[in-house]
């Protein structure tokens, strides 16, 4: 077997170790293989970069593959179940995304601030407190609190409410526990669409406060 095919041999037989190590999860557990087998193969490059000739490249290679798969799939795994438990917990209107490397939460804007306002309505904020407690039970991940809005109006404007409404999204966070050192609020404006802005389901789909949490 030439050199240039054992990285990917290794690689494989790491994943396959860590498959056999990893205890069924929610929704299948897809996540969690996707994170073992991005960690083996980091661990393989890194592994391989390590070694000062082949055997021991080999060696490094065949290590990484398991020690970064381990950690990869421990990864997905948090954020399956911690996805699987924010979808029982949180009201249908919320939006939740496991893209595998982060957890996205879109609350709509409509339901958490009145026209022009920046004041998260008492509705929204049993959701926002429940998010909290989840993010509470899951510490080694950090925060992006990210405002969104339509085109409608002044576009500087918008990027100011957009920031101040994640502010006043992240400052409930905050009063639901969750240290500030582990939040960052961000304001997009309208520069970040989801949908057209031509009609009004568009508009008010790109009307939306994301939180996205992301494993350290």
């Amino acid at each position: 077997m030439t050199f240039y095919k054992l990285p990917l041999v290794i690689a494989l037989s790491g994943m396959t170790f860590v498959s056999g190590c990893m205890e069924t999860s929610p929704n299948g557990g897809e996540k969690t293989r996707n994170g073992a087998a991005i960690g083996a193969g980091l661990g393989v490059l890194a592994g391989i970069a390590g070694g000062d000739n082949a055997d021991e490249r080999r060696r490094n290679a065949a290590k990484g593959a398991i020690i970064g798969g381990l950690i990869g799939a421990g990864v997905g795994s948090a954020l399956d179940k911690q996805e699987e438990e924010l979808r029982a917990q949180m009201g249908g209107n919320v939006g939740i995304v496991n893209n595998g490397n982060n957890l996205v939460v879109t609350l709509p804007q409509d339901i958490l601030f009145a026209t022009n306002s920046t004041a998260v309505s008492s509705s929204s904020q049993n959701d926002i407190y429940t998010l909290a407690s989840s993010i509470n039970r899951y510490p080694n991940t950090t925060v992006n609190v990210v405002g969104h809005t339509d085109s409608e109006g002044d576009a500087a404007y918008n990027f100011d409410l957009s920031q101040r409404r994640a502010q006043s999204v992240a400052s409930v966070l905050i009063n639901g526990g969750v240290s500030p050192q582990r939040i960052r609020s961000i304001g997009r404006g309208e520069d970040q669409p989801v949908a057209s802005n031509a009609t009004a389901q568009g508009r008010q789909m790109n009307r939306r406060v994301e939180i996205i949490i992301t494993p350290n």
